[in-house]
C-alpha cells in the first residue's frame, strides 16, 4: 500500500482519477458477483427451509455495504491528498462507531446465528421441535434475527437465533416424522404381568393412531407390533413399558392420552391392580 501511495503521489490528476475509477469499478463488479453467488446459495437454502428468500436480502445488502466501505478506504488511503481527510473523518467517527458496535452486538449475534441455521438446517418451517426444556411446537417462520414457534396452546413463541444456537434442539420431523411413544404403567406385584401386557397390546392396536412399524423380517419372525417390557421392579409396583408407534408426535400424544384411559378401564374390569401409596398411622395414647 505504501508503494502504491508513492507511485500515485508522482502521478498527475488524470491518472489519479483513473485509479479511483478502476477501484470503484472493481468494487462494483466484486459486489455484483458476490451477490449473484449468495442469491443462488440462499435460494437453495430458503427452498429447503421453506422460507421466503427475501428474508435474507439484508445479508446481501450488508456485504455490498462492506465492499463499498473497503473501496472508499483504499481510495482515501492510497491518494495522499485524500489521506489526511480520511484520517480526520475516521477519527471523528471512531467514538460513534464504538458505541454503535457495542449496541448492535446482540443483534449481530442473532444475524450470525441465523446464517448458521440457514447453512446447517437443524430445522425447517413446519418442523415440530423442542428448544431446551420449556419451548416446543411447530416452526412458523425463520428470519435472520429470530425464529417463530407456534406452541400447542396456539401461542407464538419468538426466540432469538442466538438463544437457539446455545440450546439443545429436539427435532421430531427433520428426516422421519414417525415416533415411538413410551407408555409406562405400574401394576401390583399380585397382578398378572402377562394379562396386563396383553391388555396394553390390544388397546394400543385398536387405537386409530396406532402404526405398525415392524420390518418385513420382524413380521416373518412373528414379533408383536407392540412390544411390552418390564423396566423396573419398584417399591410397590412392577413397571411395564409399551413401545407404540405413531405417524407423528401429534398423533402419538393423542394416542397416549387415550390409552391411559382405556387401559385403566380394562385393568379395572379384568382385575389388574394399579397400586397407589398406602399409609398406616399409629396413634399413641397417653397413659
Amino acid at each position: 500500500m505504501e508503494t502504491l501511495e508513492i507511485i500515485l503521489k508522482d502521478l498527475g490528476l488524470g491518472y489519479k482519477l483513473l485509479f479511483i475509477t478502476c477501484v470503484a469499478v472493481a468494487g462494483f463488479i466484486a459486489s455484483k458477483l458476490i451477490r449473484f453467488f449468495m442469491t443462488r446459495v440462499l435460494k437453495k437454502s430458503a427452498t429447503k427451509l421453506n422460507v421466503d428468500p427475501t428474508n435474507y436480502n439484508f445479508l446481501k445488502n450488508a456485504v455490498s455495504f462492506l465492499i463499498f466501505i473497503t473501496v472508499v478506504i483504499i481510495i482515501f488511503y492510497s491518494i495522499p491528498e485524500l489521506k489526511s481527510v480520511g484520517i480526520s473523518l475516521l477519527a471523528s467517527a471512531g467514538i460513534f462507531a464504538a458505541i454503535l458496535g457495542f449496541a448492535s452486538q446482540q443483534a449481530f449475534s442473532n444475524i450470525i446465528s441465523g446464517i448458521f441455521i440457514v447453512i446447517f438446517k437443524p430445522f425447517r418451517v413446519g418442523d415440530y421441535i423442542k428448544i431446551g426444556d420449556l419451548n416446543f411446537g411447530n416452526v412458523e417462520d425463520i428470519t435472520l434475527r429470530h425464529t417463530v414457534i407456534r406452541n400447542p396452546e396456539n401461542r407464538r413463541v419468538i426466540i432469538p437465533n442466538s438463544v437457539i444456537s446455545s440450546e439443545t434442539i429436539l427435532n421430531s420431523t427433520i428426516s422421519d416424522p414417525k415416533i415411538c411413544s413410551f407408555l409406562e404403567i405400574g401394576i401390583s406385584y399380585s397382578s398378572s404381568i402377562d394379562l396386563a401386557s396383553l391388555i396394553m397390546q390390544e388397546e394400543a392396536m385398536s387405537h386409530p393412531n396406532f402404526m405398525d412399524n415392524r420390518t418385513e423380517e420382524e413380521i416373518k419372525d412373528n414379533l408383536h407390533p407392540v412390544c411390552v417390557r418390564v423396566i423396573q421392579l419398584a417399591d410397590s409396583s412392577v413397571v411395564l413399558r409399551a413401545y407404540i408407534w405413531a405417524e407423528n408426535s401429534g398423533n402419538a400424544f393423542v394416542m397416549k392420552c387415550d390409552l391411559f384411559k382405556s387401559i385403566k378401564e380394562r385393568f379395572d374390569r379384568e382385575g389388574v391392580e394399579i397400586p397407589f401409596p398406602h399409609r398406616t398411622v399409629y396413634v399413641k395414647q397417653n397413659q
